[in-house]
């Protein structure tokens, strides 16, 4: 064989071999590779409900695909500094995000180094949690629409609190505001169980409670109505913004998981079949609840469906309600 036939040779070997290692077929058949370690980034601190849910989820997928699967913290910046390093990440599906619905809030709310729409792949949402309008016991409303009016009729004297600047609490308690034609002064507060606390204290005429945070507090108060489009389970006296005829209350908060853009759809499907397995089981299910929530389960499709929906609807409300970060 001469000199230029053997070259010829090689490099046609070489193509298909590359061929070979970039198709669907290769890539779900190398993935995962237990030499690798799977990383759960999540861009906030240890602790809460969202290291909690990504600990869970990557125990049980460590055990089922026997692979490493390590969750990393890497807060501030609002989530943007790990949320930025999921994006950058190789699409490999060894790096995910473990995020929460702030991630599309954020597009109108700040200047992102990244695009949450076209920088991350979905997979799934793991957990939802509505949130619902809380009053203290003694005020003169057993509804929002009945609060609305009450608000109304004395004006200047409400307000409304919120677990931060931009948080989907405030821009409830706007949304509010804006479909009653109230005028509700917002009352920040840094963190869930400051606003709990100031509830309590009767410090608040009014507040947007995390369902899953402050599910052992809600008791307490008198509970008006709650996101979403359909009652919950272990609230069915609570009447939905929409049943009340409010707009734009149907998005609820979530808890989700996605990879880098570019991820080969064959490792998307792979990483989706075996977080829909692990979501359906009891063991995880009955942990989801266990922190207030609602176990959740979405195809990637759905997952982007839902993503963009909330988008466009966070944004109409924050342009409307001019909601700046202080």
């Amino acid at each position: 064989m001469n000199m230029q036939r053997r070259f010829t040779l090689a490099a046609a070997a070489a193509t298909a071999l590359g061929l070979l290692s970039t198709s669907p077929a290769w890539a779900q058949a190398k993935y995962p590779d237990p030499a690798q370690t799977i990383r759960f980034v999540v861009p906030f601190p240890a602790g809460g409900a969202t290291d909690t849910l990504a600990r869970t989820v990557a125990h049980k997928l460590g055990e089922s695909w026997k692979v490493p699967v390590i969750v990393e913290n890497k807060p501030g910046a609002s989530g943007t500094i790990g949320s930025q390093l999921v994006a950058r990440a190789a699409p490999d599906g060894n790096t995910v995000l473990f995020s929460i619905v702030a991630l599309v809030q954020q597009i109108t709310l700040m200047n992102l180094p990244y695009d949450p729409l076209k920088d991350f792949t979905p997979i799934t949402r793991v957990a939802i949690s509505p949130s619902i309008l809380a009053v203290p016991k003694e005020t003169p409303a057993n509804n929002a629409r009945e609060f609305a009016a009450l608000v109304k009729s004395q004006p200047g004297k409400f307000n409304f609190g919120s677990y931060g600047a931009g948080s989907s609490a405030h821009i409830q308690g706007s949304l509010l505001n804006m479909e009653g034609g109230l005028d509700m002064v917002h009352v920040p507060y840094q963190g869930g169980a400051p606003l709990v606390n100031a509830m309590l204290g009767n410090q608040l005429s009014a507040a947007f409670l995390d369902a899953g945070s402050s599910r052992p507090h809600l008791p307490k108060f008198k509970l008006l109505g709650i996101t979403g489009t359909q009652r919950v389970s272990w609230l069915p006296e609570v009447p939905t913004f929409k049943e009340q005829g409010f707009n734009g209350f149907e998005p609820m908060g979530w808890f989700g998981m996605l990879l880098p853009a570019g991820t080969p759809k064959a490792v998307v499907d792979k990483f989706s079949a075996e977080s829909r397995a692990i979501l359906a089981s009891p063991e995880v299910k009955d942990k989801i609840e266990a922190l207030g929530l609602l176990p959740a389960s979405d195809t990637p499709a759905d997952f982007a469906e839902i993503l963009k929906s909330d988008a466009a609807t966070y944004a109409r409300i924050i342009k409307s309600a001019n909601i700046k970060l202080n």
